[in-house]
């Protein structure tokens, strides 16, 4: 076997493993934050995003401290308008997932790629082939038969979900504007965005999870199992 083939099937096994482990993390997350909004009564989701972000901005700041991030510059008004984009985009994900049920949560998920490509349409002339479009078709017309016939969906469900998918769209395209912009790698992106992310959704988190639900973070009852379910969500 050649080397070419070798290094072929190193980069094929390692993409494999690496989409497995999005897979896994990701499903792992949302069930965590299911189970501690539904069977713990942890109603908190926006300030469960905020320490969220504080773990990723102490993992950041050793990642950093190792050297794997290096020094990148991005404006404080970009960071504010990025900041705004994603404290909607995440929260309202976690909101949608606490008052809908799994299945439309992942159903309005799949409703941003065409909300992507759409923002893509009209922002950067982006034209698609006439098999991408099709493919979106497809895609909305399923999003539309589950919303219909997913009996759990209520009026602040879908409004929650409507708002997640916009906000996300919005913030996964700042992304990329930002990383061609300012030649940012992902990680430095990130290093940026986590420690003004955290410290705004702590601030304001109890206040609008206390608007959001009346109930107040501070009387939580943080018994052995619901910290023992929190634990790794914040991991």
């Amino acid at each position: 076997m050649s080397s070419t083939t070798k290094a072929a099937d190193r980069k094929a096994a390692t993409d494999v493993a690496a989409w497995m482990f999005n897979v896994v993390t990701s499903v792992g997350i949302i069930m965590v934050n299911k189970a501690l909004m539904a069977t713990y009564g942890f109603s908190f989701a926006t300030t469960l995003t905020g320490l969220h972000f504080a773990t990723t901005t102490m993992l950041t700041t050793f990642l950093r401290w190792l050297g794997y991030i290096q020094t990148s510059h991005l404006p404080f008004s970009e960071l504010v308008r990025f900041v705004v984009f994603a404290n909607f985009s995440i929260v309202g994900m976690n909101v949608s997932l606490m008052w809908n049920s799994v299945g439309f949560y992942q159903i309005a998920k799949l409703s941003m790629i065409p909300v992507s490509c759409f923002l893509e349409v009209v922002l950067d002339k982006v034209r698609y082939s006439r098999d991408t479009k099709l493919s979106i078709l497809l895609v909305l017309f399923g999003v539309g038969v589950c919303t219909v016939t997913d009996v759990s969906v209520n009026a602040k469900g879908f409004i929650a979900a409507f708002v997640a998918v916009w906000s996300t769209a919005m913030q996964q395209y700042y992304v990329h504007y930002l990383q061609r912009k300012y030649n940012l790698g992902s990680f430095n992106l990130l290093g940026h965005t986590a420690p003004a992310q955290a410290a705004s959704l702590l601030l304001l988190g109890p206040f609008v999870d206390y608007w959001l639900t009346s109930k107040r973070v501070d009387a939580y009852n943080y018994g052995f199992l619901s910290v023992v379910s929190f634990t790794p969500d914040l991991i």
